[in-house]
C-alpha cells in the first residue's frame, strides 16, 4: 500500500510561484498514476493535474493549464506540482492521490490520499 505525504504549501503573493511535493513510501510507487486535487474554501474537492506512471503523460484542469506543471521522479518516489502565476482563487488545500489508471484524463481507482498541504495566495 503506497502512502503519500504532501509538503510545500505556504502563503504566497498573487503572481508568485510555489512548488508542492508529494513524497511516497511503500512498494511499487512507479506503478501508480498520481494526481493533484484541491479543495477551495466552501467548495468540493476538484481535480488539478495528473501524471501517468510509465511515460509521464500529463493532464490538467482548464483552470490551471499553462500555469501549473506536474512532474515525477520515480527514483525519488516524489511527484511535484510547480505552480506559477498564482491567483487568489488558487487558495486551497492541495492533496495528492495515487491510482492504478487514468480514465478520461483523471486518475482512477484511487488507493491512497495524502493529508493535504495548505496554499494561501494573497491578493
Amino acid at each position: 500500500q503506497v502512502r503519500l505525504v504532501e509538503s510545500g504549501g505556504q502563503l504566497v503573493q498573487a503572481g508568485g510561484s510555489l512548488r508542492l511535493s508529494c513524497a511516497a513510501s511503500g512498494p511499487t510507487f512507479s506503478d501508480y498514476a498520481v494526481g493533484w486535487f484541491r479543495q477551495r474554501p466552501g467548495l468540493e474537492r476538484e481535480f488539478v493535474a495528473t501524471i501517468s506512471w510509465n511515460i509521464g503523460t500529463t493532464y490538467y484542469a482548464d483552470s490551471v493549464k499553462g500555469r501549473f506543471t506536474i512532474s515525477r521522479d520515480n527514483a525519488e518516489n516524489t511527484v511535484y506540482l510547480q505552480m506559477n502565476s498564482l491567483k487568489s482563487e488558487d487558495t486551497a488545500v492541495y492533496y495528492c492521490a495515487a491510482g492504478r489508471t487514468i480514465v478520461s484524463g483523471r486518475p482512477n481507482a484511487l488507493e491512497a490520499w495524502g493529508q493535504g498541504t495548505l496554499v494561501i495566495v494573497s491578493p
